[in-house]
């Protein structure tokens, strides 16, 4: 994956197979501490010892299209190559917990990409799943909840395309407010 907005597409993916009603995404971007983190918090049905073992291992998968389950292991190795680190855990019947953390100015950390559609792509997929989104950057905090808008429409389906647009235009405005004092 050539962006950090895929490994949580995927990630958030693997929540929603896993049964999740609510998924957290948070991002943080500590420019003074030199530090950009993601975290992706599920309730799902979580994971014994082993298979949070062999989830991170490239050539495990419970997917049955494709043989291989590369996504957790990638996302480790770019946060190693970008000075961060990476963590998961993970309780049965209680959900997982992905972190993962970067140097923010590492040339090798891989450039965020496009939130907002990776957003719109988990809430097209997953209309019944309760996303939070925050996004933290200068002391400043941006939220989405899908679960306050779910109930502000009024019965229009969170996947009705024009509902799907200005959820990508609060999230991008959302964002780009963040850069500005």
């Amino acid at each position: 994956m050539i962006e950090l907005a895929l490994h949580v597409l995927d990630i958030a993916e693997n929540s929603s197979r896993a049964g999740a009603t609510l998924i957290e995404i948070t991002f943080v971007e500590d420019l003074e501490k030199d530090i950009l983190s993601f975290e992706i918090k599920d309730n799902g049905r979580g994971m014994d010892e082993e298979t949070m073992e062999k989830a991170m291992d490239p050539f495990y998968t419970t997917k049955k299209v494709r043989r291989v389950g590369l996504g957790l292991p990638m996302l480790k190795q770019a946060t190693q190559t970008a000075g961060g680190f990476f963590s998961i855990e993970s309780r049965v019947g209680v959900g997982t917990r992905v972190y993962a953390q970067f140097q923010h100015s590492h040339i090798d950390r891989q450039p965020i990409g496009d939130l907002p559609g990776t957003m719109v792509a988990l809430i097209l997929g997953n209309p019944d799943i309760d996303m939070l989104y925050t996004h933290r950057k200068n002391g400043r905090t941006y939220i989405l909840d899908t679960a306050e808008i779910r109930e502000g429409l009024g019965g229009i389906p969170l996947n009705h395309m024009e509902v799907l647009n200005l959820i990508r235009n609060n999230i991008a405005e959302g964002i780009q407010e963040l850069d500005f004092p």
